[in-house]
């Protein structure tokens, strides 16, 4: 089994979409980018992935400044390539031209000295889904919480 940390869950995207299935991606990322990521300081909540000329970027993903960086410090918005087979592009392709499916970044995670980006096919929860999920949330909040008083 594979050695796998995780640094960022994006849980706004569980809320927001239906995920229907993941891959994992490699990421082009520079030193700085990598240092900070690493230590967590990467916010995915405005982020999506496109695809553009057979090629998958990360778009809108903020990662900030690297602390110890010096003049030559990355750019927090910048487009960021993700490394995907030529198969499984050809796939998101084909899936994404459906009526309703986008592609977000569900999680990101240390394996094997490398830095991965879980990519989710998504396809967008309406208003009555959302609040089902919230519904279902706080239920489960309450039951957890009356069987923690009658553990007492």
């Amino acid at each position: 089994m594979s050695d796998e940390k995780e640094i960022v869950n994006n849980r706004q995207a569980y809320f927001e979409y239906h995920i229907l299935d993941k891959y994992e991606a490699g990421a082009v990322l520079l030193g700085t980018e990598v240092k900070s990521v690493m230590a967590g300081r990467i916010q995915l909540k405005e982020s999506f992935v496109q695809i553009k000329d057979s090629e998958v970027w990360l778009l809108g993903a903020h990662i900030s400044h690297y602390s110890h960086g010096n003049i030559n410090n990355h750019d927090v918005l910048r487009p960021r390539k993700l490394l995907l087979h030529k198969r499984e592009i050809e796939k998101l392709v084909k899936e994404t031209t459906q009526k309703g499916m986008t592609l977000v970044v569900t999680r990101i995670y240390w394996k094997n000295g490398r830095i991965k980006f879980e990519i989710g096919m998504a396809k967008g929860k309406k208003l009555y889904d959302k609040r089902e999920t919230e519904m279902r949330r706080t239920l489960e909040k309450e039951t957890r919480a009356e069987l923690k008083q009658k553990l007492r």
